[in-house]
């Protein structure tokens, strides 16, 4: 089944994140119309390879078009309409910039992977949990009806503001229709009714004035309320959820919403700003014993101002963190000299802005808070935020050409550019700008989470595991010096991040039995529903009796997942994460034959596998062959030596003795789709391939001894032709086959 047919058959709560993800950038319609087609080609690699990219796009536009001819035929005519809109959009959107199209399809499918990773998930995490929980759903429409109920009231209050206005205007018409009677007229009785009613109107004047003050001053004090007590601490939610989300964890939204509410609050304030201007008008024209609008209008316009500044400081964000295009997985980490992507958002959408506001950028602006080194951002790092810059007609800027280089020392030698960066060193890309709007100027600021510089991708994953730990831990978006005193996690949200790590960056999460394995190999524990954890036995310590940490041993797992085994890993075909022991407790009532898989706990991103058997007199035994590591698995794919895996016993032919993957699914049942070529047959010396050589194949072979109930050693993969095996066995014994083919390595 493909993938996007996983995607269809999600709950509802799963389609809606889905639906997050897909907007003019990517449409939904090509998703689904090309679904195998896209699923089919490699758009991560585009994404850093320039021509493949050109090629998949135009290849993108050719598959389109066929689409376009076959609904054609059909008569769909809302469909045409819309493929052509879409082809006219993407062509004209990633005709200068086709790696961007790789980058956004290959994002677009590792989010539905995860997502599918997340629904398969029969436990969710804590962090998880608190993102979604039901109060946080509920403060979002309380804050969009607030919103909504305060701009009706400053609608009813321009109507009041009108009302007055014409008020005044017949009580000003009035007024000076009686300054022009005669002497003889102003004594008459009619004149005296008439001041009667310039009185009343005087007094009704009065009242509507205070009226209306007292309901602005209820909007600017419910205004307030709302920022400072709900909307604030919702965008503060957000950037929670979007440091997770940086971290692997389930994609942020609400944006869009944030938006509506900041650009609705900020459109009610400038009307209200140009009500009480309106008012101070009318109070210039006419005043009187008692007007309330000089007592209150100067108090009031201060607090409205006020607002207007703290609405417009709150609403500039960073919509996407810092990230290099060649590793979308690890953002918040950058290269000296790399180019990386950063995107601004202000959420008060005006007009009256796009294109008037200029964006610039600059790293360690307070470079009192940090360490000796100090960089510069080469590139494009001043650019106006547009309307147009975003596919949901947000007001944006994207810096696409920034590049961090480490500055010269101040002794006028070189800096530290090319040596060992400290991974745990935080810094921060600060964009400053400034709005000038209806009067007023306003300096606006914002920075991005920490981020770590590194000057080889051998520091990659030191750096990485310094932004999970530091965005796992913490709130604040700015302590740069974090890893002074890094505080301990929780065991449980950091096995949740973990389990995202794997469902982000080779698309299937972890299960709870899988976690329990890694909660055991980080502390004694066998459960990790509570405990804390220090950064030290996390990423700095070497694991008991090895060599390296718990994270390089999980990130090199990653690795080969990503590179070697990502087929059978989403497929759910590797248990991974289980224990020598457990293992054996797993297959030992099982039919001989059977085996599973599981990484290798002493080699840095080794996968073994592990079968059970039974000897003469009845008893279980228990092999486990070599880990094979990225070198071996480069000359031969994984599934290929499942079924090619052949052992030597005594004196008997050679078999494979892996029949079933644990528990009982027949091997080819779960490997044949993944196998790559036809399976090995040996040759004999005298088959001629073509062009008079011998035909030659790898062939994974282990020997294991008659007389032992388990094997002395692991086996080792050997890429042996079969016309060497074959010439092996015509002269030499099994034991001295063995003796050579014995592996140095000790037992797994």
């Amino acid at each position: 089944m493909s993938q996007w047919n996983q995607v269809q058959q999600l709950e509802i709560k799963f389609l809606e994140q889905v639906d997050q993800f897909y907007d003019d950038n990517f449409p939904m319609e090509i998703r689904h119309l090309l679904a195998q087609w896209i699923e089919n080609q490699d758009w991560e690699a585009a994404s850093n390879n320039e021509t493949m990219a050109t090629i998949l796009l135009q290849n993108l536009l050719i598959q389109l078009d066929e689409q376009l001819g076959r609904v054609s035929k059909e008569k769909n005519l809302l469909l045409i309409h819309n493929l052509k809109r879409i082809r006219k959009v993407l062509q004209g959107k990633f005709h200068g910039n086709p790696m961007h199209v790789a980058v956004v399809i290959s994002n677009c499918l590792r989010e539905e992977r995860r997502i599918l990773a997340a629904a398969n998930m029969p436990v969710q995490g804590p962090l998880e949990k608190s993102l979604q929980s039901s109060s946080v759903s509920e403060r979002q429409r309380n804050v969009e009806h607030k919103v909504a109920a305060i701009k009706n009231s400053v609608q009813m209050t321009e109507q009041d503001t009108k009302y007055l206005e014409d008020l005044q205007d017949e009580f000003d018409y009035r007024y000076k229709t009686i300054q022009t009677m005669d002497q003889s007229d102003k004594n008459s009785a009619m004149m005296n009714q008439e001041v009667l009613t310039l009185q009343e109107m005087l007094n009704s004047l009065d009242f509507k004035r205070k009226e209306a003050l007292s309901k602005m001053t209820q909007i600017i004090h419910e205004t307030d309320l709302l920022m400072n007590n709900m909307l604030i601490e919702e965008l503060q939610d957000w950037k929670r959820r979007q440091q997770i989300a940086c971290i692997g964890g389930p994609l942020h939204n609400g944006l869009d919403q944030l938006q509506n509410c900041f650009t609705l609050l900020a459109e009610s304030l400038f009307q209200l700003r140009r009500q009480l201007e309106k008012l101070e008008e009318q109070s210039t024209k006419m005043t009187y014993e008692g007007d309330p609008i000089p007592v209150q209008r100067i108090h009031m316009l201060e607090r409205v101002t006020f607002l207007i500044y703290n609405l417009f400081k709150n609403s500039f964000v960073v919509e996407r963190q810092p990230c290099m295009p060649t590793h979308p997985q690890r953002p918040l980490v950058l290269k000296t000299l790399i180019q990386f992507t950063v995107k601004l958002r202000l959420l008060i959408k005006l007009p009256e802005l796009n294109y008037q506001v200029k964006v610039k950028a600059s790293i360690d602006k307070n470079v009192s808070t940090l360490s000796n080194r100090r960089f510069v951002l080469c590139g494009t790092n001043v650019k106006a935020m547009s309307i147009e810059e975003s596919s949901n007609g947000s007001l944006s800027v994207e810096f696409r050409h920034l590049q961090p280089k480490e500055m010269k020392s101040s002794a006028g030698g070189k800096g530290n550019e090319g040596c060992h960066m400290v991974t745990e060193e935080l810094h921060s890309i600060t964009f400053e700008t400034q709005i000038c709007l209806y009067g007023l100027t306003i300096d606006l600021e914002t920075s991005s989470l920490p981020v770590v510089m590194i000057s080889n991708v051998s520091q990659l994953p030191n750096a990485w595991a310094s932004i999970i730990w530091y965005n796992v831990s913490t709130n604040d978006s700015q302590n740069l010096v974090f890893f002074n005193n890094p505080p301990p996690a929780t065991l449980s949200q950091l096995l949740e991040v973990m389990s995202w790590q794997f469902s982000s960056y080779v698309g299937r999460g972890l299960n709870s039995d899988q976690l329990n394995m890694l909660a055991e190999k980080l502390t004694v524990q066998s459960s990790y529903s509570d405990g804390h954890l220090t950064w030290a036995k996390f990423c700095k310590e070497h694991l008991p009796g090895k060599s390296f940490t718990f994270w390089t041993w999980l990130e090199a797992i990653l690795d080969l997942i990503k590179k070697h085994i990502l087929p059978l890993w989403i497929d759910g075909y590797v248990m991974g994460f289980v224990s020598k022991e457990k293992e054996r407790l797993l297959l030992k009532d099982k039919m001989p034959g059977t085996f599973l898989l599981r990484f290798s706990e002493s080699h840095l991103g080794g996968i073994t596998f592990t079968w059970v058997d039974h000897s003469e007199n009845g008893e279980v035994r228990f092999h486990s062959v070599e880990p094979y590591n990225k070198g071996r698995l480069s000359a031969l794919p994984f599934a290929d030596i499942l079924r090619d895996y052949k052992v030597i016993m005594a004196e008997n032919v050679p078999e494979n003795p892996l029949k079933y993957l644990y528990p009982d699914i027949p091997k080819d049942k779960a490997f044949g789709r993944h196998y790559s070529s036809q399976p090995c047959e040996v040759s004999r010396p005298t088959e001629r391939g073509g062009k008079g050589y011998v035909p030659s194949v790898f062939i994974p072979i282990s020997t294991i001894r008659s007389d032992s109930m388990e094997p002395h050693s692991p086996s080792d993969l050997l890429p042996m032709s079969p016309s060497v095996y074959a010439v092996l066995r015509e002269n030499l014994s099994p034991t001295t086959i063995e003796t050579a083919m014995k592996s140095p390595y000790s037992a797994e």
